[in-house]
């Protein structure tokens, strides 16, 4: 699996190639501006990409709008975004298109190599990690009581966060130590009282919540 990795700071670049070696991932390019960002997305075809939000020159959203322009010329691109901070407006920019193949994660998580590697996996593979607290602060600005989000009970919207980071019916009832028929029937209980097709699909069925969650914003 081919990557290109955007981070400007030299440690964490070097060490981001070092770990994704170490699972098997090749590294087509490891840059730290955003042209050197564009030109490796455009030229080297990779299968995803780990984004740096802010890179040289401008320091400010640089590497997201490099890796959005790269998926409106290639639909689908796979992006991991990587930022220090919770920036909602990233995290809507990613999931506009709604094609998949996104995740956004704090810098913090690169420090659990599994969980960093799981993320970048499940993202080449058409799918969505969206760190808990983007899908905690979407789910506490969509809980007002006459928001439908308000008819979810605890439980199901304990599952609906971990649904919305891209984890399988199998992984929240392992998560939550409890069956994976009980998760089935909290998850269809979701999506009715969201109004939401039940669908399968894991990808479109994160897609389509986060999209209600970011709805009429």
């Amino acid at each position: 699996m081919r990557v290109v990795l955007a981070e400007d700071l030299f440690l964490l670049r070097d060490g981001l190639v070092r770990l994704l070696q170490a699972h098997g991932f090749e590294i087509a390019a490891a840059v730290e501006t955003g042209p050197e960002l564009a030109a490796a997305l455009a030229e080297l075809d990779p299968d995803v990409a780990v984004v740096d939000v802010r890179l040289p020159p401008t320091q400010t959203d640089e590497g997201l709008q490099c890796a959005l322009e790269a998926r409106r010329k290639r639909p689908g691109l796979p992006v991991l975004v990587l930022s220090q901070h919770v920036e909602q407006l990233y995290a809507r920019e990613l999931l506009a298109d709604g094609t998949g193949g996104v995740g956004y994660l704090l810098k913090d998580r690169v420090f659990d190599a599994e969980q960093f590697v799981d993320a970048v996996r499940r993202v080449a593979a058409g799918g969505t990690a969206m760190d808990p607290q983007v899908i905690q602060q979407l789910l506490a600005r969509r809980s007002g009581d006459d928001r439908p989000l308000a008819r979810l009970t605890p439980r199901e919207r304990e599952v609906l966060e971990l649904m919305a980071q891209g984890r399988s019916n199998a992984a929240i009832a392992g998560k939550l130590v409890v069956t994976e028929r009980a998760i089935a029937k909290h998850t269809a209980n979701i999506f009715a009282k969201l109004g939401l097709e039940v669908s399968d699909d894991d990808n479109r069925r994160v897609l389509a919540v986060l999209a209600y969650l970011d709805h009429g914003r």
